[in-house]
């Protein structure tokens, strides 16, 4: 399976831009579908003035292909302070939320945040738009909650970001990076050799970019079937099914796999490891 783990729904309150306005999936399915995507992680427009209303709109939109779209919510960590569990409580147990999506943009997370993601067993996917410095503070300090990081750290062809989002990937077993926007091919490649293909998500950000476009750059890295896999959807689907909601009542089956976290399986320690097969 397929998943594109990073695509954007629904509008935006800004007007500024064509990411801070809205986001229409009608171009993006057909592409995907035509691509072989078969899963879609869908999120709200950041930065956005209201999540509360942003969240039941990308929910909304889920629920009409639940064959073929899940989500995650969003949470301004600071305009949001003291009302984000329950916030997150409503998306996840009336709306069927998958993960939590922040943006630094809005502002870097807090331990409310945080916490809250803890007790729903929610993958943060945490934009930092380039401050890799927020991961050395909060990988070490959440060590049981999962942290994405897309872009390899920034959608700017940071370099610097790259090369500390690849070290980060290597040293806390908790931190995961998506492919989304990455242009220079070879911080991918890195990636694939220091940390392993255990450690990458696939993503597009779309609809403003093409998913074929983005699927391409892994099958280009020339990875064997298996590690392939789990960089297509796999390695999403091992985080994902961790979530309290039981799988069944949102549609997705899980693999057969423990149900220990997913930064502590076999799989993703062997990840931060040098050796074995891995990428040109």
């Amino acid at each position: 399976m397929v998943i594109d783990g990073h695509c954007h729904a629904g509008r935006g309150e800004r007007l500024t831009a064509p990411w801070n306005t809205e986001a229409k999936l009608g171009p993006y399915l057909r592409r995907a579908r035509a691509a072989g995507i078969d899963r879609t992680v869908l999120m709200p427009l950041a930065p956005h003035g209201e999540y509360t209303r942003a969240n039941r709109e990308v929910a909304a939109i889920a629920a009409r292909r639940p064959d073929r779209l899940m989500w995650f919510a969003a949470v301004h960590p600071t305009r949001d302070r003291g009302r984000i569990r329950s916030m997150i409580g409503e998306a996840v147990r009336r709306l069927g939320a998958r993960g939590l999506k922040v943006h630094r943009m809005d502002a870097p997370i807090t331990r409310e945040v945080c916490e809250a993601a803890r007790a729903f067993r929610l993958p943060v996917l945490y934009d930092v738009a380039g401050s890799t410095g927020l991961i050395e503070m909060v990988a070490p300090q959440y060590p049981d909650v999962t942290f994405v990081v897309p872009h390899l750290g920034s959608f700017g062809d940071d370099w610097r970001a790259h090369v500390a989002v690849i070290d980060q990937l290597v040293r806390f077993p908790n931190v995961f990076a998506d492919t989304s926007g990455v242009r220079s091919f070879d911080y991918l490649v890195e990636a694939v050799q220091r940390a392993g293909p255990r450690k990458l998500i696939f993503g597009s950000d779309g609809p403003q970019l093409h998913p074929g476009v983005e699927l391409e750059k892994i099958r280009l890295l020339g990875l064997g079937p298996r590690d392939e896999s789990m960089v297509l959807g796999g390695n999403l689907m091992l985080l994902l099914r961790m979530r309290r909601v039981p799988a069944r009542q949102v549609g997705l089956r899980w693999p057969h796999a423990s149900g220990a976290p997913a930064h502590r399986t076999r799989s993703s320690r062997s990840a931060t490891r040098p050796g074995g097969r891995r990428g040109p």
